[in-house]
């Protein structure tokens, strides 16, 4: 089946092994905390990311063989999906089945911008817009090496002023990846269009693609998930012709004065974590807002996995996005 100009397949009805899938993915299952690392580890989940090789290897691969994007048929939530195409991506709605939605999330889904959305990312939009009932807003935004981060941050942009028109108050939500292409935006939104959101949240977020901070090297070790070498050639790639420390790509780099409040999650054996601090060491300086979620042992994007922390992250998740 060809491939769109954004490098996108039609989406297929199986489940593909996601980026996030761990055992069992598709139950509800809890898992001990323990195990995640072992798994990850054993699985060779970091396998992308542990050399420029691999890295590259990963970029041509997905760009032959695009991964199927589709929500699963079983969320584990009573809601609705539709789906339109906006210049050429498929954008999902998820509505709540049982009330009338108030507002709206953009959320935007991590993968270290080369891989496609998983279905730990769906469950985590169906309980959104269950239990903060609200429209979530999802686009499968064109990935690496079609995709670049100039050209996604401005339609993120444009679907959060979309969705305010027409749903009313809209917050940004995203993971990994995914965070950092979310709190560009909200950047992009003050600085443009002199809006203030009232809650940008963040899920173990990309910050600073430069992966200067140097105590990155201290939690690589802890790390059974990302690594640098292939963190810089995803990067380099996604930041397209923009500098790799303009705002767009790396949003540490701007300045947070005039954004709304913010909300971050982030685990200690996670190499972005370093960068999550800064991020709150400015925020404060800036005078921003923010609610810092930190569990001590705990993976990147620890709230979407099927753990107890994973399960008490994500209630908080939807209270926080609830207008």
């Amino acid at each position: 089946m060809p491939s769109d100009r954004y490098g996108h397949r039609s989406s297929a009805p199986k489940q593909r092994e996601a980026a996030l899938s761990i055992p069992l993915e598709q139950t509800l299952m809890r898992l001990p905390e323990q195990v995640i690392p072992l798994y990850l580890r054993a699985a060779g989940r970091n396998r992308a990311f542990r050399s420029v090789k691999n890295a590259q290897a990963h970029i041509d691969d997905l760009a032959l063989r695009p991964r199927p994007y589709a929500p699963p048929r079983r969320l584990g939530f009573p809601v609705t999906i539709d789906v339109s195409r906006r210049d050429g991506w498929p954008v999902y709605r998820v509505r709540p089945a049982d009330a009338a939605p108030r507002g709206s999330v953009v959320y935007t889904h991590g993968g270290g911008w080369v891989n496609e959305i998983s279905a730990e990312h769906w469950r985590l939009v169906a309980q959104i817009a269950a239990e903060a009932r609200t429209t979530v807003v999802v686009p499968i935004y064109p990935l690496v090496p079609f995709g670049t981060a100039d050209a996604v941050v401005t339609a993120i942009v444009d679907l959060a002023r979309e969705a305010s028109e027409q749903h009313g108050e809209v917050r940004l939500a995203g993971d990994s990846a995914g965070g950092q292409i979310t709190l560009s935006a909200a950047m992009v939104l003050r600085d443009q269009y002199n809006v203030t959101l009232p809650r940008t949240l963040l899920i173990s977020p990309a910050l600073d693609l430069t992966c200067s901070n140097p105590r990155i090297p201290q939690v690589q070790p802890s790390d059974p998930w990302l690594a640098e070498p292939g963190i810089r050639v995803f990067a380099d790639r996604w930041r397209g012709e923009l500098p790799i420390d303009d705002p767009r790509v790396s949003p540490l780099a701007g300045d947070l004065a005039g954004l709304g409040p913010l909300t971050v999650f982030t685990g200690t054996h996670d190499i972005l974590n370093p960068d999550a601090h800064l991020l709150r060491d400015h925020a404060k300086a800036a005078g921003v807002e923010m609610e810092f979620h930190e569990e001590k042992g705990l993976v990147h994007v620890y709230p979407l996995l099927p753990t107890r922390t994973g399960e008490a992250a994500r209630a908080i998740i939807a209270e926080r996005l609830t207008v």
